[in-house]
């Protein structure tokens, strides 16, 4: 907590620490700088720091009574098992975890806690175990936290490691040898440090990243190579020896393709890969900083259903530990030899071998111990648990086991015994866990569907045996349930195990939402519930718990507390989240109405809405503040003025303006009201709250008004008085509790602190005092980011103190007390109560949904009223049939009388009026119903319009032919009509079409009377003629454009076809002449044939007669007579004829029909398809917008893409150019001072006075050189270490020392001098234009920097896009794939058959082809003989493993033999043990050699300089000697005129007073003339005395 003095043994670092960027390569050197004479001490080996010292212990301030052992930690009864890492392993039965401020090492068989607490106070980072497990290391949190180091199992702080972040650390891990620890920090420096620990030194140390880092790791076989892995990044590490030294450099790995993914969990392969987990659950495979292939399970499943929380290297086997409770082995060289076989860089693998712990179970670490040479591994579940793993996968391998449980998450509540040593507490894992503090131990657990909120242990007078319970949930469930002791129940003493039981005794649901508040009425006849639903509940406690009713109250519940029993009236006071506190009596069971509602709406309610006076406090506070400042002032100026008169010294009274103030500051009320976070009474009507938000640092007492007739929400509510509480601005109070034996108010603070008020008196005798709250105890106890203390409450002795809080840990504290109480209290399990194990189980409410009591009622009361009305409904329908038997009685005994004495029916209606009006009420209401349909009427008859014109007038008629003698029919296909359109096109076509045939007709006609006529003509002609014709109509109407020659070339056509016409013109008249001679030989029309005749004759007779069978001359045959037999016959065979007929009819017709279902298949096939297609269609047309918009942003991002890479070129190019001119510029610099150089010559005694001015800055001139001699002297600056050369006009009696740079001084070469000034000019030029040069490369660089910036940003945005393509296009397919696709199939094609049957669902099956199905029966059978195979060869790698470190061990002791070996053959023989290693080297060492001839040239150019030096010494010592004299003998000088002036005096002591007063001027000025003198002269020694000092320096320096 800030601002709280906690006790620290240990210094923190200075703030003077660089700050390391964050690049892809960072280099940091690995030691700082040190002189000679810094060097430190080593630590000795046997250094402790003592406990007492260095931890973190309880603070009070000094004016209070509390001891400092005012609490002492007992035990911890949680476990933060949300943690990343949060589980350490000593030996076989202690681990070690992390609780709150406190490390807590546990011994698994005894359960016995040892614990050890942080430094600062601040919280604890991370915990991790030595290698050999005889160290271990807290990384703390806080201001400037440590690393302590303790040894194991002494428990003593060994080394403390300082300064290795800022705020908190993260993670650390030793090295496999165990001689470096890395660490790293949270933010904001997210610092990686290597520390060689046992020296307390640190090695080297970089920023590992620009955001949250999760772990680091060395690497197990290359100690050099460290991996961090953290948000969104994995960053490899590697410790280079540089020509500097040692440095620390990290590569960023690159995730390209892949998407960007958290890394938790990662190891380093012993050839230098790594193997990273992803929160999709993959394995990704580094090699370089890249990803060489992502591995994954068969089917692109991922390794494990969600993310991978860490990956252990042991023993040749690569083990993944996954959240979703799953730990697999894998096939290290099948990871470590994957290579990617298409673009996806998915690798497909099985794991070797798995263990599933459970369907709850979400593991975090695992981490390996042996147990009696075994190998066990321990792992961290988040669920609550630790676990005892065996990850041998052998038939010996042991089943898992849970060795400790815990709650997972924060701590919701807790509440204590009435009687004895028992807690209970709630969270949300839905459990409540009974606790027995006394002996520190877990006696009971029972689980729920839903998670706990709120709990309370009912007081002695509700249950005299202190076992019962209330419970509330987070669906608005409140269960109560009891604890005994099993071994009290008839018949159960055999349970000697169990310690205790928990019953569910009774369960009702009075919420619709959580519950957060139960309180018992101190009388224990009521009990009120509260929730964030914003009701109250109150139960009247009896046998059961019978509900009274219910209220609504302005927010969600907070707190609900009732008055103690010193009040007169007993309320329950009400605390709303959201600033309101309630106020109302305990209403009584009874009183109030709950036959159709639980509702209470008369209970008499007072409201108080807070309203904020923080900022009120805190302007008053300023203006106080303000006033004591003037106050203050006014005081000091009137001692000012009574010092002043005191000296006798006139004061002259000023009226001075006071300044300006600085106006006050407004009043601020936050929008949000502070949300109420706890309170209780003081008073009647009167109580305390605390509240958070802005208005937090303060305890508020409020008063309930009596004015209850304004609306709560515009109520403003201040409280009448208020307490500071001190540095609680920021850190709010959150529980409060009294100890009810001792006056303690004790508070849980938000940062985890636990502090404790003493209090004058009992809280129930007197009130709290403004000044009764300025002392406290104070103790960090959990975690101070997340440790938010949830409860707080004392025994019921007042021995002990229990606290919860939201870092999932509970506490337990001895409370010091004066009296001497018994060191091993007692706990005694309530009894049973008598008849429970008679009693049914109580059937609890499993259904999150249920209803609540007052939902049931309604719908209970809402069931009355239903059966209320159909009962009326029933007795009236019973009435009206009665009346109408009677009135059908009536008819029947009017119908027996005589006619003339029977009524008519329009006699039986008393009025027909009511008939009448009976019609008309009918009438409109059928109109008014259909004038309410008139709009959905239209509409469906639209409808039904529409759908008649798509699918029915749309259709041809529909002509079916039934089969004669069977049952079978056809009909044509519903085709649609055609179009009118295409009506008209095709009516069009079939004229075009007759108007051709008619033509093709009438052609064919006349080829064939061609033929005719010319029959005899040759083939050739016919050809001609036909192929004319055949020209002729296929002629086209197409225009051409004749030439020339086709032109000539048709007319010779014509004339060989006239030429040919006519030969065959005269063929045929000679053949016309034939035919006349022909026809003349003709016989006579009147000539007979006499065979002819007879044949003629013949015919007649036997051709039959043709007379009518009506005729009357008609004569019958004998053939032709008519009979019965031949009408039977001709009937028969008619019938034959007609059942043929009929036959082959149906048989057409079955095989028609056969084949219209063999087309209805096909078309309904390619129906199907078509509405796939469709379907299809749509999705594509709905996606296609989205594709189109991410393609045009592809696009756009690889111009910008391109346009940024081209302007980047051209900044290089820019850049790149400057280089070349500031390099030309420092050419030219070095070539003037050369020329400078060569210009002074040797022993120039100017030299130094000429390089004073070469190097003098002042403004550069481009004009001539002697013109700013006076300029320059106004822009004057002296260069690096030079002595100043700047006299005043009064040192007139030093210039042959000290000269004039603006005049070229006597002896010295004028030519020189105003050549050194030329060269100064053209060095200041030459300086301007380099800075010039230097600035523009500085501002391409900016802009080069700010381009790569955003070309990378444009490369983020580009991969991205990309990505979202690619996850579109995936989307798009899946959306294609969710379409359904209707495949036929028959029945011989379904094998998946249930018991012999077609199954009834067939969601769960596949479609193959017959070749699919024969490929994968094929590959079952090649996958089990491969199987088969690999398990031979993995039983065979096994032994040969076995076998291979069975040898390993046998040469390791056979090394250790030949090393012992040698050993004692070096001492028999030198006398000690000798590294001939060293010694081979050291006989023929080049190196050595080669560096000792440079010494022996080096101490030879240092023997000459340094002769050169003695030479330059003796000069100047003449030089000295000269001036010594001449300065003497002006000091001699000086002396006699000295006594000249004193003659003079003495001569005139006789002139007059007025003459004399005019040479005291001259006597003072001649006075302050030889001090000048003299001080000058003591200066010029004293720089004489540091030239020979320095002079001395070099000659050793140089020897």
């Amino acid at each position: 907590m800030e601002g709280e003095p906690v006790e620290d043994a240990v210094e923190d670092l200075s703030s003077g620490e660089e700050n390391l960027d964050d690049e892809d390569n960072s280099q940091v050197s690995s030691e700082p700088q040190k002189r000679p004479e810094e060097v430190k001490k080593k630590i000795a080996e046997t250094f402790f720091y003592t406990y007492e010292d260095v931890y973190s212990g309880p603070y009070a301030t000094d004016d209070t009574e509390i001891p400092t052992d005012l609490l002492i930690f007992k035990h911890s009864f949680g476990y933060d098992c949300t943690r990343p890492v949060n589980l350490m392993i000593m030996d076989r039965d202690t681990v070690g975890y992390i609780a709150g401020n406190q490390v807590i090492l546990q011994n698994l068989r005894t359960k016995y806690q040892k614990h050890v607490r942080s430094s600062h106070g601040g919280g604890i980072g991370f915990i991790t175990a030595h290698p050999n497990k005889d160290y271990f290391a807290v990384g703390e949190k806080g201001k400037k936290p440590n690393i302590v180091i303790y040894t194991y199992p002494s428990v003593r702080p060994y080394r403390i490691l300082k300064g290795g972040t800022e705020v908190a650390y993260v993670f650390g891990d030793f090295n496999r040898t165990g001689t470096l620890l890395a660490s790293v920090g949270s933010s904001p420096d997210y610092m990686l440090t290597i520390w060689d620990w046992k020296q307390e030194e640190t090695l080297l140390r970089s920023k590992a990243f620009a955001q949250d880092v999760y772990k680091v790791m060395f690497s197990a076989e290359n100690e050099e190579h460290l991996t961090t892995g953290g948000s969104g990044h994995i960053r490899f590490w590697k410790m280079a020896l540089t020509l500097t030294g040692l440095k620390l450099q990290g590569a960023l790995g690159r995730f390209g393709k892949t998407a960007v993914s958290d890394i938790i969990g990662f190891v380093e392969l012993p050839d230098g890969k790594v193997v990273s987990g992803t929160e999709w659950g993959n394995l990704l495979l580094w090699e370089g900083g890249l990803i060489k292939v992502e591995l994954c399970q068969v089917g692109h499943k991922p390794c494990h259903e969600g993310p991978v929380s860490q990956l252990v290297f042991d023993e040749g086997d690569l083990y993944s530990v996954g959240k979703d409770g799953v730990i697999r082995m894998w096939n290290f060289e099948v990871v470590d030899t994957a290579d990617p076989v298409d673009d996806t860089g998915l690798v497909e693998m099985e794991p070797m071998n798995e263990l599933w712990l459970g369907k709850n179970v979400s593991l975090n670490f695992i981490t390996k111990i042996h147990d009696h040479e075994q190998p066990f591994w321990f792992a961290q579940d988040t669920s609550g648990a630790i676990w005892k793993l065996d990850l041998t996968f052998s038939n010996m391998t042991h089943d898992p086991e849970r060795v400790c449980t815990f709650h997972s998450g924060a701590i919701e509540a807790v509440s204590v015994s009435p009687f004895t040593y028992l807690m209970a507490t709630t969270a949300l894992d839905r459990s409540v866990r009974i606790y027995d503090f006394g002996s520190n131990s877990q006696v009971g657990v029972m689980k729920f569907k839903q998670g706990g909120t709120a709990l309370t242990w009912a007081p002695a007078v509700v249950n005299p045996e202190g076992g019962l319970i209330a419970v509330g949930f987070e669906d608005g469930v409140v269960r109560i349930i009891e604890v005994y002791d099993p071994k009290r129940l008839p018949g159960h003493a055999g349970r000697a195990n169990e310690i205790a039981e928990i019953n569910l005794k009774q369960v009702f649901k009075p919420h619709a939402a959580a519950v957060t508040a139960l309180a018992y009425k101190p009388k224990g006849d009521v009990f009120a519930t509260g929730s964030k639903d914003k009701t109250v509940f109150f139960f009247a406690i009896e046998d059961e718990y019978k509900p009274i009713g219910f209220i609504c109250v302005p927010g969600p519940v907070q707190a609900l507390q009732w008055s103690p029993p010193s009040h007169d009236k007993s309320t329950l006071l009400i605390l709303c989240e959201n600033g309101f506190a309630v106020q109302v009596p305990a209403p009584l069971r009874g009183k109030h109405d709950a036959a159709t509602t639980y509702h209470i709406k008369n209970l008499p309610t007072q409201y108080f809405h807070f309203y904020s006076i923080k900022s009120k406090l805190k302007l008053g506070e300023e203006i106080a503040r303000r006033e004591k400042e003037k106050q203050e002032k006014e005081k000091a100026r009137l001692e000012w003025i009574k010092q002043q008169k005191e000296l006798g010294l006139e004061v002259q009274e000023t009226n001075e303006e006071e300044p300006e103030e600085e106006p006050l500051p407004p009043i601020y009320i936050p929008e949000e009201p502070s949300p109420i976070l706890c309170g209780f009474y003081a008073a009647p009507g009167k109580f305390w709250l605390s509240l958070g938000g802005y208005d937090s640092g303060f305890l508020y007492h409020c008063e309930f008004s009596h004015d209850n007739k304004e609306d709560p929400e515009k109520r403003k509510d201040e409280p009448f008085e208020v307490i500071p509480m001190e540095n609680t601005d920021n850190n709010p109070i959150h529980q409060i509790s009294f100890c009810s034996h001792s006056p303690l108010m004790f508070c849980g603070m938000q940062d985890g602190s636990l502090r404790a008020y003493p209090l004058a008196y009992p809280l129930g005798e007197k009130g709290l005092s403004v000044g009764a709250l300025k002392d406290y105890w104070y103790l960090n106890v959990h975690d101070n980011d997340n440790g938010q203390i949830r409860g707080i409450c004392c025994s019921h002795d007042d021995r002990c103190l229990i606290t919860c809080g939201g870092d999932g840990n509970i506490f337990t504290f001895d409370l010091w007390s004066e009296e001497e109480l018994p060191k091993e209290p007692k706990v005694t399990i309530p009894p049973p109560r008598r008849g429970l194990e008679k009693e049914k189980a109580t059937e609890d409410i499993k259904d999150p949904d249920a209803y609540t009591i007052e939902e049931y009622k309604q719908k209970k009361e809402h069931e009355r009223k239903m059966k209320e009305a159909e009962e009326k409904k029933n007795k009236k329908r019973e009435e009206l049939s009665a009346l109408r038997q009677d009135f059908v009685y009536l008819l029947q005994k009017n119908q027996e009388l005589p006619m003339h004495m029977q009524l008519h029916r329009e006699e039986f209606e008393m009025d027909r009026r009511i008939f009448e009006e009976l019609d008309r009420q009918t009438l409109q209401r059928i109109q008014l119903v259909q004038k309410q349909l008139a709009w959905e009427h239209e509409k469906q008859f639209i409808g039904l319009q529409k759908l008649q014109t798509q699918f029915r007038d749309s259709l041809e008629f529909t002509l079916t032919v039934h089969a004669i003698q069977t049952n079978h029919q056809i009909s044509t296909y519903s085709l649609l009509t055609v179009s009118e359109k295409y009506g008209q096109d095709k009516k069009h076509e079939d004229s075009k079409w007759a108007v051709h045939k008619e033509k093709w007709t009438a052609l064919k006609e006349a080829e064939q009377a061609e033929e005719e006529i010319h029959r005899e003509t040759s083939p050739v002609h016919r050809g001609s003629v036909v192929f004319e014709n055949e020209a002729e109509r296929l002629k086209t109407p197409e225009v051409r454009k004749p030439t020339t020659r086709y032109i000539e070339s048709r007319r010779q056509k014509i004339r060989s076809l006239v030429e040919k016409y006519d030969a065959l013109k005269a063929k045929i008249m000679k053949r016309r002449a034939e035919w006349h001679e022909l026809y003349k030989s003709k016989p006579r029309d009147n000539y007979e044939n006499s065979k002819d005749a007879e044949e003629i004759k013949a015919a007649r007779e036997n051709i039959g007669c043709y007379r009518l069978k009506s005729a009357t001359n008609y004569t019958l045959t004998e053939n032709e007579r008519i009979s019965t037999e031949k009408k039977m016959m001709q009937l028969a065979i008619l019938e034959d004829l007609i059942n043929t007929l009929v036959i082959n009819f149906d048989a057409e017709l079955r095989l028609l029909r056969h084949k219209k279902l063999k087309m209805d298949v096909q078309m309904k096939s390619a129906d199907l398809r078509c509405i796939t297609c469709c379907e299809e269609l749509l999705v594509l047309k709905k996606l296609e917008v989205h594709e189109d918009l991410l393609e045009e942003q592809i696009c756009t991002l690889i111009n910008e893409q391109e346009d940024t890479h081209s302007k980047l070129k051209s900044y290089l190019a820019q850049l790149e150019d400057r280089k070349c001119e500031i390099v030309m510029l420092e050419e030219r610099k070095k070539a003037l001072y050369a020329s400078f150089e060569a210009s002074l010559g040797e022993n120039n005694e100017f030299a130094d006075f000429l390089t004073d001015i070469l190097k003098k800055e002042v403004e550069y001139m481009e004009k001539e050189v002697g013109r700013g001699a006076g300029e320059e002297n106004e822009n004057e600056e002296e260069d690096d270490g030079k002595p100043d050369l700047k006299t005043d006009e009064e040192n007139c009696g030093s210039k042959s020392i000290v000269f004039d740079d603006s005049v070229c001084p006597e002896g010295c070469s004028e030519d020189l001098f105003l050549n050194t000034i030329q060269l100064r000019q053209q060095r200041i030029g030459i300086e301007k234009a380099l800075e010039e040069e230097k600035k523009v490369a500085g501002d391409l660089k900016k802009e080069y920097n700010a381009l790569v910036k955003k070309a990378k940003e444009i490369e983020t945005s580009l991969d991205t896009t990309n990505r979202e393509l690619e996850a579109f296009q995936w989307e798009k397919l899946h959306r294609l794939n969710e379409l359904d696709v209707v495949v036929p199939l028959r029945l011989h094609q379904v094998q998946c058959l249930v018991d012999g049957e077609m199954p009834r669902d067939f969601s769960q099956t596949l479609v193959f082809t017959n070749q699919s199905l024969q490929y994968l029966q094929k590959r079952i059978v090649d996958l089990r003989n491969e199987k088969i195979m690999q398990r031979e060869i993995h039983k065979k790698a096994k032994e040969q493993h076995k076998q291979l470190l069975q040898e390993k061990k046998e040469m390791e002791m056979e090394i250790q033999r030949l090393e012992e070996r040698c050993n004692n053959l070096m001492m028999e023989k030198f006398g000690r043990l000798v590294d001939f290693e060293a010694v081979q080297v050291h006989s023929v060492n080049i190196p050595m050699e080669q560096m000792k001839v440079r010494i022996m040239e080096k101490e030879y150019e240092h023997f000459v300089e340094l002769k050169e030096w003695e030479e330059r010494i003796v000069v100047l010592q003449h030089q000295l000697t000269k001036l010594t004299r001449e300065n003497t003998s002006k000091l001699h000088q000086l002396n006699r005129f000295c006594h000249e002036k004193h003659q003079l005096e003495t001569e005139l002591e006789s002139l007059t007073t007025a003459q004399g007063g005019e040479f005291e001027g001259t006597l003072s000025a001649d006075l302050k003339e030889t001090a000048r003198l003299e001080s000058r002269l003591m200066h010029m020694t004293s720089e004489v005395a540091l030239l020979r000092e320095e002079i001395s320096q070099g000659g050793v320096d140089e020897m």
